[in-house]
Protein backbone atom coordinates (compact mmCIF):
# COMPACT_ATOMS: atom_id res chain seq x y z
CA UNK A 1 0.00 0.00 0.00
CA UNK A 2 1.27 3.32 -0.91
CA UNK A 3 1.76 6.01 1.86
CA UNK A 4 1.40 9.44 1.04
CA UNK A 5 3.33 12.00 2.97
CA UNK A 6 2.13 16.06 3.06
CA UNK A 7 5.16 18.29 4.38
CA UNK A 8 3.45 21.61 5.27
CA UNK A 9 5.03 24.45 7.81
CA UNK A 10 1.92 26.98 8.36
CA UNK A 11 -1.71 26.38 8.74
CA UNK A 12 -2.74 28.15 5.64
CA UNK A 13 -0.17 24.76 4.13
CA UNK A 14 -2.37 22.38 5.77
CA UNK A 15 -5.95 24.13 4.64
CA UNK A 16 -4.64 23.87 1.05
CA UNK A 17 -3.77 20.25 1.29
CA UNK A 18 -6.82 19.67 3.10
CA UNK A 19 -8.69 21.37 0.13
CA UNK A 20 -6.77 19.77 -2.59
CA UNK A 21 -8.29 16.02 -0.69
CA UNK A 22 -11.46 17.23 -0.27
CA UNK A 23 -11.23 17.81 -4.23
CA UNK A 24 -9.84 14.36 -5.28
CA UNK A 25 -6.47 16.21 -6.15
CA UNK A 26 -4.62 13.37 -4.20
CA UNK A 27 -5.38 9.32 -5.54
CA UNK A 28 -6.67 7.09 -2.71
CA UNK A 29 -3.52 5.78 -0.69
CA UNK A 30 -3.28 3.21 2.51
CA UNK A 31 -1.91 6.01 4.66
CA UNK A 32 -1.51 9.40 4.67
CA UNK A 33 0.77 11.20 6.83
CA UNK A 34 0.84 15.09 7.42
CA UNK A 35 4.70 16.14 8.37
CA UNK A 36 4.94 19.13 9.98
CA UNK A 37 7.64 22.17 10.11
CA UNK A 38 8.29 24.70 11.87
CA UNK A 39 10.48 27.10 10.10
CA UNK A 40 10.67 30.12 12.63
CA UNK A 41 14.35 31.09 13.38
CA UNK A 42 13.81 29.62 16.82
CA UNK A 43 11.21 27.01 16.38
CA UNK A 44 11.38 26.38 20.47
CA UNK A 45 9.65 29.67 21.18
CA UNK A 46 7.62 29.97 18.33
CA UNK A 47 4.36 27.82 17.79
CA UNK A 48 4.41 25.70 15.17
CA UNK A 49 0.88 25.07 12.49
CA UNK A 50 -0.10 22.07 14.69
CA UNK A 51 -0.76 24.78 17.66
CA UNK A 52 -2.77 26.86 15.44
CA UNK A 53 -6.63 27.75 16.41
CA UNK A 54 -8.80 24.84 13.73
CA UNK A 55 -5.52 22.84 13.45
CA UNK A 56 -7.67 19.65 14.73
CA UNK A 57 -10.05 20.27 12.09
CA UNK A 58 -7.48 20.01 9.46
CA UNK A 59 -6.07 16.96 10.48
CA UNK A 60 -8.73 14.27 10.13
CA UNK A 61 -7.95 14.35 6.64
CA UNK A 62 -4.69 12.50 7.93
CA UNK A 63 -3.95 9.41 9.66
CA UNK A 64 -1.14 10.85 11.56
CA UNK A 65 0.60 13.69 12.19
CA UNK A 66 4.23 13.76 12.34
CA UNK A 67 7.01 16.66 13.38
CA UNK A 68 9.93 17.15 11.08
CA UNK A 69 11.63 18.97 13.82
CA UNK A 70 11.59 16.22 16.31
CA UNK A 71 12.97 13.80 13.62
CA UNK A 72 16.30 16.14 12.71
CA UNK A 73 16.50 17.61 16.16
CA UNK A 74 18.98 19.57 17.12
CA UNK A 75 18.93 20.80 13.28
CA UNK A 76 16.58 23.50 12.43
CA UNK A 77 14.59 22.26 8.82
CA UNK A 78 16.02 25.24 7.08
CA UNK A 79 19.27 24.94 7.65
CA UNK A 80 20.25 21.17 7.35
CA UNK A 81 20.57 19.16 4.48
CA UNK A 82 21.82 15.22 4.10
CA UNK A 83 25.05 14.70 1.92
CA UNK A 84 24.59 12.85 -0.95
CA UNK A 85 26.96 9.53 0.21
CA UNK A 86 24.58 9.96 3.13
CA UNK A 87 21.18 9.45 1.38
CA UNK A 88 20.72 5.81 1.30
CA UNK A 89 20.47 5.97 4.86
CA UNK A 90 18.55 8.90 5.83
CA UNK A 91 15.59 6.91 3.61
CA UNK A 92 16.35 3.97 6.09
CA UNK A 93 16.25 5.80 8.57
CA UNK A 94 13.37 7.47 8.39
CA UNK A 95 11.27 4.30 7.01
CA UNK A 96 12.38 3.06 10.62
CA UNK A 97 11.50 5.92 11.79
CA UNK A 98 8.04 6.59 10.66
CA UNK A 99 7.10 3.33 10.25
CA UNK A 100 6.50 3.38 6.55
CA UNK A 101 8.37 -0.32 6.02
CA UNK A 102 9.20 -0.88 2.33
CA UNK A 103 6.20 0.59 1.02
CA UNK A 104 5.99 3.21 -1.86
CA UNK A 105 6.08 6.34 -0.78
CA UNK A 106 4.55 9.36 -2.71
CA UNK A 107 5.59 13.29 -1.59
CA UNK A 108 3.75 16.55 -1.40
CA UNK A 109 5.58 19.47 -0.53
CA UNK A 110 6.22 23.29 -0.19
CA UNK A 111 9.25 25.17 -1.38
CA UNK A 112 10.87 22.51 -3.77
CA UNK A 113 14.37 25.10 -3.88
CA UNK A 114 14.61 24.64 -0.76
CA UNK A 115 15.16 22.90 2.81
CA UNK A 116 13.29 20.84 4.63
CA UNK A 117 11.48 20.30 1.08
CA UNK A 118 14.80 20.01 -1.23
CA UNK A 119 15.85 17.27 1.44
CA UNK A 120 12.87 15.06 1.83
CA UNK A 121 12.61 14.73 -1.60
CA UNK A 122 16.77 13.95 -1.97
CA UNK A 123 15.95 11.12 0.82
CA UNK A 124 13.14 9.42 -0.58
CA UNK A 125 14.95 8.91 -4.36
CA UNK A 126 12.58 7.55 -6.49
CA UNK A 127 9.52 9.20 -4.59
CA UNK A 128 7.16 10.67 -7.14
CA UNK A 129 6.64 14.15 -5.66
CA UNK A 130 3.88 16.84 -5.89
CA UNK A 131 4.68 20.81 -4.93
CA UNK A 132 1.68 22.55 -3.79
CA UNK A 133 2.11 26.23 -4.10
CA UNK A 134 -0.50 28.09 -1.82
CA UNK A 135 1.17 32.17 -2.14
CA UNK A 136 1.89 34.15 -5.27
CA UNK A 137 5.63 32.72 -5.58
CA UNK A 138 4.57 30.40 -7.83
CA UNK A 139 3.39 32.72 -10.34
CA UNK A 140 7.29 33.50 -10.51
CA UNK A 141 10.43 31.55 -11.65
CA UNK A 142 11.97 28.50 -9.51
CA UNK A 143 14.28 30.89 -7.73
CA UNK A 144 17.00 27.87 -7.87
CA UNK A 145 18.42 25.39 -9.70
CA UNK A 146 17.00 22.23 -9.16
CA UNK A 147 18.71 18.99 -9.38
CA UNK A 148 17.42 17.04 -12.86
CA UNK A 149 17.14 13.86 -10.08
CA UNK A 150 14.66 16.12 -8.08
CA UNK A 151 13.31 18.02 -11.28
CA UNK A 152 12.27 15.50 -13.21
CA UNK A 153 10.32 13.00 -10.54
CA UNK A 154 7.80 16.34 -9.73
CA UNK A 155 4.76 15.96 -11.53
CA UNK A 156 2.17 18.89 -10.99
CA UNK A 157 2.59 22.10 -9.41
CA UNK A 158 -0.87 22.47 -7.38
CA UNK A 159 -2.32 26.05 -6.34
CA UNK A 160 -4.60 28.55 -5.71
CA UNK A 161 -6.06 30.17 -8.06
CA UNK A 162 -5.52 33.74 -6.79
CA UNK A 163 -5.05 35.55 -10.12
CA UNK A 164 -7.66 34.09 -12.54
CA UNK A 165 -6.08 33.06 -15.74
CA UNK A 166 -2.81 33.51 -14.65
CA UNK A 167 -0.02 30.67 -15.61
CA UNK A 168 2.47 29.64 -12.73
CA UNK A 169 6.78 30.18 -13.71
CA UNK A 170 7.22 27.56 -11.19
CA UNK A 171 9.09 24.46 -12.32
CA UNK A 172 8.33 25.04 -15.78
CA UNK A 173 11.85 24.10 -17.10
CA UNK A 174 11.00 21.02 -16.41
CA UNK A 175 7.94 20.73 -17.96
CA UNK A 176 6.03 20.09 -14.64
CA UNK A 177 2.17 20.86 -15.34
CA UNK A 178 0.32 23.28 -13.44
CA UNK A 179 -3.32 22.15 -11.33
CA UNK A 180 -5.51 24.34 -9.66
CA UNK A 181 -7.20 23.36 -6.44
CA UNK A 182 -10.80 24.86 -6.55
CA UNK A 183 -11.52 27.38 -5.20
CA UNK A 184 -14.80 26.53 -3.73
CA UNK A 185 -13.09 23.85 -1.39
CA UNK A 186 -10.95 25.85 -0.73
CA UNK A 187 -13.14 28.19 1.09
CA UNK A 188 -15.10 25.53 2.35
CA UNK A 189 -12.10 24.49 4.28
CA UNK A 190 -11.49 28.08 5.65
CA UNK A 191 -15.24 27.97 6.67
CA UNK A 192 -14.23 25.21 9.04
CA UNK A 193 -11.35 27.15 10.56
CA UNK A 194 -13.55 30.68 11.78
CA UNK A 195 -15.18 29.30 14.03
CA UNK A 196 -12.09 27.52 16.12
CA UNK A 197 -10.53 31.33 16.34
CA UNK A 198 -12.12 31.50 19.43
CA UNK A 199 -13.16 35.55 20.86
CA UNK A 200 -11.93 37.93 18.67
CA UNK A 201 -12.15 41.46 18.99
CA UNK A 202 -15.56 43.18 17.96
CA UNK A 203 -15.14 45.23 15.06
CA UNK A 204 -17.94 45.93 12.18
CA UNK A 205 -16.26 46.04 9.03
CA UNK A 206 -13.42 47.76 9.83
CA UNK A 207 -10.27 48.84 7.69
CA UNK A 208 -7.97 45.61 8.05
CA UNK A 209 -4.12 46.48 7.81
CA UNK A 210 -1.75 43.20 7.14
CA UNK A 211 1.43 43.21 8.83
CA UNK A 212 4.28 41.20 6.73
CA UNK A 213 7.61 41.62 8.74
CA UNK A 214 9.73 42.32 5.91
CA UNK A 215 12.37 43.38 7.79
CA UNK A 216 13.37 40.49 9.28
CA UNK A 217 13.79 39.59 5.27
CA UNK A 218 16.42 41.99 4.89
CA UNK A 219 14.62 43.75 2.75
CA UNK A 220 13.07 47.19 4.45
CA UNK A 221 14.58 48.00 7.78
CA UNK A 222 12.59 48.35 10.97
CA UNK A 223 11.77 52.25 10.70
CA UNK A 224 11.28 51.47 7.02
CA UNK A 225 8.52 49.07 7.77
CA UNK A 226 7.07 51.21 10.82
CA UNK A 227 6.59 54.01 8.67
CA UNK A 228 5.02 51.55 6.38
CA UNK A 229 2.31 50.30 8.79
CA UNK A 230 1.65 54.03 9.75
CA UNK A 231 1.06 55.21 6.29
CA UNK A 232 -1.31 52.44 5.68
CA UNK A 233 -3.21 53.66 8.76
CA UNK A 234 -2.88 57.23 7.56
CA UNK A 235 -4.50 56.18 4.07
CA UNK A 236 -7.06 54.29 5.70
CA UNK A 237 -8.49 57.33 7.80
CA UNK A 238 -8.12 59.28 4.38
CA UNK A 239 -10.49 56.97 2.77
CA UNK A 240 -12.52 57.70 5.89
CA UNK A 241 -12.52 54.53 8.00
CA UNK A 242 -12.12 55.35 11.46
CA UNK A 243 -12.44 51.79 12.69
CA UNK A 244 -8.59 50.05 11.97
CA UNK A 245 -7.69 46.28 12.74
CA UNK A 246 -3.69 45.93 12.59
CA UNK A 247 -3.16 41.91 12.36
CA UNK A 248 0.49 42.35 12.71
CA UNK A 249 2.80 39.32 11.58
CA UNK A 250 3.48 36.70 14.28
CA UNK A 251 6.81 37.18 14.91
CA UNK A 252 6.89 40.72 14.79
CA UNK A 253 8.68 43.14 17.79
CA UNK A 254 6.08 44.86 19.84
CA UNK A 255 7.55 47.97 19.12
CA UNK A 256 5.81 47.96 15.73
CA UNK A 257 2.70 48.09 17.30
CA UNK A 258 3.56 51.20 19.36
CA UNK A 259 4.28 53.66 16.71
CA UNK A 260 1.06 52.72 15.17
CA UNK A 261 -0.55 53.11 18.01
CA UNK A 262 0.29 56.26 18.84
CA UNK A 263 -0.30 57.57 15.40
CA UNK A 264 -4.06 55.93 15.51
CA UNK A 265 -4.48 57.94 18.73
CA UNK A 266 -3.26 60.99 16.96
CA UNK A 267 -5.56 60.32 14.27
CA UNK A 268 -8.25 59.85 16.28
CA UNK A 269 -8.86 56.36 15.16
CA UNK A 270 -10.08 53.39 17.37
CA UNK A 271 -7.83 50.65 16.32
CA UNK A 272 -7.33 46.98 17.75
CA UNK A 273 -4.06 45.58 17.46
CA UNK A 274 -4.73 41.74 17.20
CA UNK A 275 -2.81 39.38 18.57
CA UNK A 276 -4.34 35.91 18.21
CA UNK A 277 -2.62 33.66 16.32
CA UNK A 278 -5.45 33.23 13.25
CA UNK A 279 -5.53 33.69 9.36
CA UNK A 280 -6.14 36.52 7.64
CA UNK A 281 -9.33 34.28 5.93
CA UNK A 282 -10.73 33.80 8.78
CA UNK A 283 -11.09 37.10 10.14
CA UNK A 284 -12.56 38.33 6.67
CA UNK A 285 -15.35 35.26 7.33
CA UNK A 286 -15.77 37.24 11.10
CA UNK A 287 -15.46 40.44 10.48
CA UNK A 288 -16.31 41.22 6.70
CA UNK A 289 -13.77 44.43 6.46
CA UNK A 290 -14.48 46.88 4.56
CA UNK A 291 -10.90 47.09 3.04
CA UNK A 292 -7.95 45.36 3.18
CA UNK A 293 -4.31 46.63 3.02
CA UNK A 294 -1.09 45.16 2.61
CA UNK A 295 2.01 45.79 0.73
CA UNK A 296 1.86 42.43 -1.27
CA UNK A 297 0.73 39.65 1.16
CA UNK A 298 -0.88 36.97 -0.63
CA UNK A 299 -4.02 37.33 1.55
CA UNK A 300 -4.71 40.32 -0.12
CA UNK A 301 -5.44 38.64 -3.29
CA UNK A 302 -7.50 36.08 -0.84
CA UNK A 303 -9.10 38.87 0.22
CA UNK A 304 -10.01 39.86 -3.82
CA UNK A 305 -10.34 36.87 -5.67
CA UNK A 306 -11.82 34.70 -2.61
CA UNK A 307 -14.46 36.21 -0.65
CA UNK A 308 -14.53 39.55 -2.95
CA UNK A 309 -13.78 42.09 -0.45
CA UNK A 310 -12.29 45.68 -1.81
CA UNK A 311 -8.36 45.52 -1.66
CA UNK A 312 -5.40 48.12 -1.32
CA UNK A 313 -1.58 48.07 -1.63
CA UNK A 314 0.93 50.04 -0.39
CA UNK A 315 4.74 50.29 -0.46
CA UNK A 316 5.22 48.43 -3.87
CA UNK A 317 6.75 50.57 -5.64
CA UNK A 318 9.56 51.06 -3.09
CA UNK A 319 10.02 47.49 -2.93
CA UNK A 320 10.44 47.53 -6.87
CA UNK A 321 13.38 50.07 -6.20
CA UNK A 322 14.60 48.41 -2.73
CA UNK A 323 14.49 44.42 -3.23
CA UNK A 324 17.85 42.71 -4.43
CA UNK A 325 19.20 40.91 -6.07
CA UNK A 326 16.93 41.29 -9.27
CA UNK A 327 16.38 37.43 -8.87
CA UNK A 328 15.25 38.04 -5.14
CA UNK A 329 11.68 35.43 -5.31
CA UNK A 330 9.94 38.46 -3.97
CA UNK A 331 10.07 40.02 -6.70
CA UNK A 332 7.16 38.27 -8.99
CA UNK A 333 4.58 38.89 -5.62
CA UNK A 334 5.08 42.66 -5.47
CA UNK A 335 5.21 42.79 -8.82
CA UNK A 336 1.69 41.13 -9.43
CA UNK A 337 -0.08 43.14 -6.23
CA UNK A 338 2.11 46.66 -7.98
CA UNK A 339 0.14 46.10 -11.35
CA UNK A 340 -3.11 44.29 -10.13
CA UNK A 341 -4.33 45.74 -7.14
CA UNK A 342 -5.44 49.55 -6.73
CA UNK A 343 -2.84 52.04 -5.00
CA UNK A 344 -4.15 52.93 -1.05
CA UNK A 345 -3.59 56.94 -1.83
CA UNK A 346 -5.60 56.32 -5.58
CA UNK A 347 -9.48 56.59 -3.95
CA UNK A 348 -11.17 56.31 -7.58
CA UNK A 349 -9.25 53.34 -7.72
CA UNK A 350 -9.83 51.56 -4.43
CA UNK A 351 -13.59 52.45 -4.71
CA UNK A 352 -14.11 51.15 -8.33
CA UNK A 353 -12.21 48.26 -7.30
CA UNK A 354 -10.58 48.62 -10.90
CA UNK A 355 -8.00 46.45 -11.37
CA UNK A 356 -4.65 47.88 -12.45
CA UNK A 357 -4.19 45.32 -15.18
CA UNK A 358 -6.38 42.86 -17.33
CA UNK A 359 -4.49 39.17 -17.22
CA UNK A 360 -3.65 38.55 -20.36
CA UNK A 361 -1.04 42.35 -19.91
CA UNK A 362 0.08 40.87 -16.66
CA UNK A 363 0.96 37.32 -17.80
CA UNK A 364 3.18 38.66 -20.48
CA UNK A 365 4.62 41.21 -17.83
CA UNK A 366 5.33 38.32 -15.54
CA UNK A 367 7.00 36.01 -18.09
CA UNK A 368 8.85 38.88 -18.80
CA UNK A 369 10.56 40.13 -15.25
CA UNK A 370 10.85 36.17 -14.49
CA UNK A 371 13.16 35.62 -17.43
CA UNK A 372 14.88 38.90 -16.78
CA UNK A 373 15.34 37.02 -13.19
CA UNK A 374 16.28 33.66 -13.92
CA UNK A 375 17.58 33.60 -17.97
CA UNK A 376 19.69 30.33 -17.46
CA UNK A 377 16.89 28.43 -15.90
CA UNK A 378 13.91 30.03 -18.66
CA UNK A 379 15.97 30.23 -21.03
CA UNK A 380 13.08 29.37 -23.67
CA UNK A 381 11.59 32.90 -22.53
CA UNK A 382 14.02 35.08 -24.36
CA UNK A 383 12.60 35.30 -27.73
CA UNK A 384 9.27 36.70 -25.69
CA UNK A 385 10.71 38.80 -23.49
CA UNK A 386 12.67 40.42 -26.26
CA UNK A 387 9.70 41.23 -28.28
CA UNK A 388 7.89 42.58 -25.24
CA UNK A 389 10.50 44.74 -24.39
CA UNK A 390 10.62 46.35 -27.86
CA UNK A 391 7.28 46.66 -28.22
CA UNK A 392 7.80 50.07 -26.72
CA UNK A 393 6.46 49.30 -23.27
CA UNK A 394 5.49 52.64 -21.13
CA UNK A 395 7.28 53.84 -18.10
CA UNK A 396 5.06 51.96 -15.76
CA UNK A 397 5.58 49.19 -17.17
CA UNK A 398 9.42 49.76 -17.20
CA UNK A 399 9.72 50.35 -13.47
CA UNK A 400 9.34 46.37 -12.98
CA UNK A 401 12.58 46.28 -14.46
CA UNK A 402 16.15 47.30 -13.92
CA UNK A 403 18.58 49.10 -16.94
CA UNK A 404 21.58 47.61 -15.24
CA UNK A 405 19.64 44.08 -15.44
CA UNK A 406 18.13 44.69 -18.73
CA UNK A 407 21.74 45.89 -19.90
CA UNK A 408 23.57 43.04 -18.98
CA UNK A 409 21.15 40.47 -20.41
CA UNK A 410 21.17 42.68 -23.73
CA UNK A 411 17.88 43.31 -23.80
CA UNK A 412 15.64 46.13 -25.52
CA UNK A 413 15.86 49.12 -22.70
CA UNK A 414 18.94 48.76 -21.52
CA UNK A 415 21.27 50.81 -23.21
CA UNK A 416 20.46 53.68 -26.25
CA UNK A 417 19.94 51.44 -29.88
CA UNK A 418 23.54 52.68 -30.76
CA UNK A 419 25.58 51.46 -28.08
CA UNK A 420 23.60 48.00 -27.85
CA UNK A 421 26.46 46.16 -28.65
CA UNK A 422 28.30 46.63 -25.60
CA UNK A 423 26.84 43.87 -23.66
CA UNK A 424 28.25 41.40 -26.29
CA UNK A 425 31.58 43.09 -26.78
CA UNK A 426 34.04 41.12 -24.82
CA UNK A 427 36.63 43.66 -24.92
CA UNK A 428 34.23 46.44 -24.08
CA UNK A 429 33.35 44.71 -20.97
CA UNK A 430 37.15 43.72 -19.77
CA UNK A 431 37.79 46.65 -19.96
CA UNK A 432 34.59 48.26 -17.76
CA UNK A 433 35.64 45.54 -15.56
CA UNK A 434 39.33 46.88 -14.79
CA UNK A 435 37.84 50.08 -14.65
CA UNK A 436 35.88 49.64 -11.34
CA UNK A 437 38.51 47.67 -10.32
CA UNK A 438 40.85 50.63 -10.69
CA UNK A 439 37.79 52.82 -8.85
CA UNK A 440 38.12 50.36 -5.89
CA UNK A 441 41.75 50.68 -5.48
CA UNK A 442 41.52 54.16 -5.57
CA UNK A 443 39.24 54.65 -3.03
CA UNK A 444 41.22 53.02 -0.78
Amino acid sequence: MTTQIFQASSLYGVATLAAALDSGCFRPAGRRILLVCNNAATPETTPGPQEMPGFERLRERFDDVLSYNETFFPFHPGGWAPRPEDLPLWERYLRLAWQLGDEPVELAVESIQVNPSLALAQMFTGAPVTVYADGLMSYGPTRNKIDPLVGTRVDRVLHLDLVPGLEPLLLTEFGVPAEIVPTPAFTKVLAELAPQAGDLPEAEEPALLLGQYLSALGILTAEQEEDLHVRMLRGARELGHDTVVFKPHPTAPARFTRTLEEEAERLGVHLTVLDAPVLAEVLYQRMRPALVVGCFSTALLTASALYGLPVARVGTGMLLERLTPFENSNRIPVTVADALLPDLGDRAAVDGRRPGMDVAALGALVRAVGFAMQPKILPGLRAETERYLAGGPDERTLRYFKRKRLTSLALPGGVPSQLAFIPRNATVRRMARKARGLRRVVRR
